[in-house]
């Protein structure tokens, strides 16, 4: 399937129903008076988050979506029925906006969690509700109110506790490849990966948690270049970056520390917010180099970016260095959980 993370969608609350006029005409009751029922409800639409879809693809083919007019009303009193709300399933991570004013109207970060995008029309009144003293056979009934329409923008987020950043052909579908059950494609060109992909990390049996692979940040995304600033908002959830870095590129691509700088650069330029997250460096493919060479290497890229956070040495490849880079992720992930809920 096709994935697609931005899409607009119209949405169409039903009116309410019409009051109805009507008199009581039965036989012994000569002065039977008004019976004319309301009208009832007009439905509204909703967004409900859902488990089993994962792109809004189905929007391009399916753009509009009504609610159900209510009933009008019916003699005999008898109100009409309320028409049937509209329930729009939207992945996980979808925020919702206001197409004309920018507005933004809510954001479903959990499964089943339903948004209201348009109210249904109030009920029209039956001639019954117009009875009085001085007026005891009214002539009048009122319609219903019409249901609000609206032109939504849908924006998809996922929604991850882990992002990896990097240059095309770090290593990041490498790294969720070896670590998830997630299968992106892998192979020795850039942009292999042309969509995010998520994987689930389990690091024992009761213990996991999500990362993100999203397509390679180049120089000049923030501008446009590239297919990394598409997908960059991908990993604005995720409350740790892993910032992969390609020991030994291929000799016509940037060296470790220049692709490094272009990277920081170009999230600092994209979002402030993104930037200031927790970042970790990791550097790729050391099974490339002899086991001596590739820590005067690595450090030498440690000392030239003057890193001062935690730094991991793996190759994705093989796995190697991989579980201890899990284990420390997901202590970190407990961490800020245990924080964020005694804050609360």
């Amino acid at each position: 399937m096709r994935f697609v993370d931005e899409a607009e969608v119209r949405v169409e609350a039903g009116d309410g129903g019409n009051g109805t006029i009507g008199f009581r005409r039965e036989k012994y009751i000569p002065f039977g008076g008004p019976d004319g029922g309301d009208g009832g409800d007009g439905g509204s639409v909703y967004l409900i988050a859902v488990e089993n879809v994962n792109t809004l693809v189905d929007f391009r083919y399916h753009a509009v979506h009504r609610a159900q007019r209510g009933q009008n009303g019916m003699s005999r009193n008898c109100t009409g029925k309320k028409g049937d709300d509209c329930f729009v399933p939207v992945p996980l991570g979808t925020q919702v906006s206001e197409k004309d004013t920018g507005e933004i109207i809510g954001d479903l970060t959990k499964i089943g969690e339903t948004l209201l995008v348009a109210k249904g029309g109030f009920h029209g009144l039956g001639n019954t509700r117009f009875k009085s003293s001085i007026n005891r056979a009214p002539q009048k009934a009122s319609k219903g109110s019409e249901g609000e329409h609206r032109i939504l923008l849908l924006e998809l987020t996922l929604i991850a506790d882990v992002g990896l950043l990097g240059m095309p052909n770090a290593g990041k579908s490498s790294l969720i490849r070896a670590v998830s059950s997630a299968t992106p494609k892998v192979a020795d060109y850039p942009f292999t990966t042309l969509h995010p992909n998520l994987g689930v990390v389990s690091v024992d049996d009761l213990r996991s948690f999500v990362i993100a692979d999203i397509p390679g940040v180049i120089e000049g995304a923030a501008e446009g270049a590239g297919l990394g600033l598409q997908f960059l908002k991908h990993l604005s959830r995720t409350g740790l970056l892993l910032h992969l870095i390609d020991v030994v590129p291929y000799e016509s691509m940037d060296t470790p520390v220049q692709a490094a700088k272009k990277i920081i650069h170009e999230v600092e330029k994209w979002s402030d917010d993104l930037a200031k997250k927790p970042r970790w460096l990791v550097l790729n493919k050391i099974d490339r180099l002899a086991y001596d060479e590739a820590e005067q290497h690595c450090q030498a890229i440690i000392d030239e970016l003057e890193w001062k956070g935690p730094v991991f040495k793996i190759a994705a490849i093989n796995g190697d260095g991989t579980k201890a880079l899990m284990f420390a992720i997901m202590n970190f992930l407990e961490e800020q959980r245990r924080d964020k809920s005694e804050q609360e």
